[in-house]
């Protein structure tokens, strides 16, 4: 159990003081709360420690489900003429968001030079999927990169080096062999819930981009496309280190935790529940490569809803400028895991002094380096369904990955040639 309730217990005492009655500007916040531990008790905290420092502002934060889950229903709200202001949502639904004219870009919203540096300050590999035809349409709040989880202990049991998870497919490969028992996969990389992720990172590794900037191409029946996915299909039926069939996103990280398996790919937002209910020593790794190190950003960015008001769009930008604010991004990130989404939420002596003390937390971070924009596409929930059956179709076996990869393709095709 994540340890929050003496923060958010200060928090709302703080938040106590102040006088509903006195707020003039209702701010209504859509939020996804997707990955595990109890994070509506952090967003609750700051929003509290907001409310009390603008007693003038009220939010109301409406916890939607997943991703997809909080798109549906804030659109949902916005479409039956329900108030909402500001969501997070997926940085992959901005082409969307964009073409249904539901937000508005931030330089229309931001008036001083300090919001202008201030909108300069984030991690450009977590602003890529933001910045759309000259203007910036989100602002990352809740984002991760995928990295290897590893189990340490098992490492020792096996005579391989703790200190060492693997750096290239062949390796990964050799140790997951090396891990596995009857008990135990060496390597388990979830093919639910986001199954697209994954194929991303494995697809980059291999030196292959699935679509092109414009938010009009994919590149899912390239032949190393389909060498990606065939390899990955291989790491149960060839290698014999994963499950055959599909893997559970959702149980993935308990699975890990209770030596199901030795290494997993997830969310670095798992961060603080494995350091948390780990009773074992792990260890945190960038992905391996094969012809290149890399993984997609992935995660969350603020929107704001293009039907507020101008005093709702100002409040609704005082709001994200204060959950993102160098000190909230820091303890964000010890909280939850999630990256601090800026390198000055990094160089506060909070953030610091816990990375020196579990330098897993700076992975993420690091592999920024390597990283690209999420995969994103007009009709992106189309265009991603389509990839992730084929994903799904060629694990479970169901059709070669060059089949279903050639039926993605043409179905993505047909939907984005209207905005060729």
């Amino acid at each position: 159990m994540l340890r929050y309730s003496t923060a958010v217990a200060m928090l709302s005492a703080s938040a106590a003081f102040v006088n509903p009655a006195a707020a003039e500007t209702e701010l209504t916040m859509y939020y996804p709360i997707a990955v595990g531990g109890p994070l509506t008790q952090v967003v609750d905290g700051i929003v509290a420690d907001f409310e009390a420092q603008n007693p003038d502002i009220s939010v109301n934060a409406i916890y939607a489900g997943n991703y997809d889950d909080t798109r549906i229903k804030a659109l949902s709200a916005l479409n039956s003429g329900d108030p909402a202001q500001l969501a997070v949502m997926f940085s992959i639904d901005a082409y969307d968001l964009i073409e249904q004219d539901l937000i508005v870009p931030f330089e229309d919203v931001i008036a001083t030079e300090q919001e202008k540096a201030w909108l300069d300050g984030f991690y450009p590999a977590l602003m890529a999927n933001s910045e759309i035809e000259g203007k910036t349409w989100g602002v990352p709040f809740q984002r991760s990169t995928i990295v290897a989880y590893y189990n340490k202990d098992m490492f020792r049991e096996t005579g391989l080096d703790p200190e060492q998870a693997p750096r290239t497919w062949d390796e990964m490969v050799e140790m997951g062999k090396a891990l596995t028992d009857a008990d135990t996969h060496g390597l388990m990389i979830p093919s639910t819930g986001y199954p697209y992720w994954m194929f991303q990172a494995l697809a980059i590794q291999n030196g292959k981009e699935l679509m092109a900037a414009d938010g009009l191409t994919t590149r899912f029946d390239d032949p190393e496309v389909v060498e990606t996915l065939e390899f990955w299909k291989s790491l149960s039926t060839e290698h014999g280190i994963m499950p055959e069939g599909t893997v559970e996103w959702g149980t993935l990280r308990q699975a890990f935790l209770e030596g199901e398996t030795a290494m997993m790919w997830h969310s670095t937002g798992n961060l603080t529940a494995v350091k948390n209910n780990a009773d074992f020593d792990f260890g945190v790794a960038m992905l391996p490569k094969k012809e290149r190190l890399g993984s997609p950003t992935g995660g969350g960015n603020f929107y704001i809803f293009k039907d507020a008001t101008d005093e709702e769009r100002a409040a609704a930008l005082e709001l994200i400028k204060f959950m993102t604010a160098p000190e909230q991004a820091a303890e964000w990130s010890i909280r939850t895991g999630y990256m601090g989404v800026s390198p000055a939420a990094y160089e506060t002596e909070k953030l610091q002094e816990y990375t020196q003390e579990f330098p897993p937390a700076l992975v993420a971070r690091n592999q920024l380096r390597h990283a690209v924009a999420e995969f994103s596409t007009f009709e992106t929930a189309r265009v991603r369904e389509g990839l992730n059956n084929a994903i799904q179709a060629a694990l479970t076996g169901a059709k070669s990955p060059g089949a279903a990869l050639a039926e993605a393709q043409a179905a993505a095709e047909r939907l984005l040639a209207a905005y060729q």
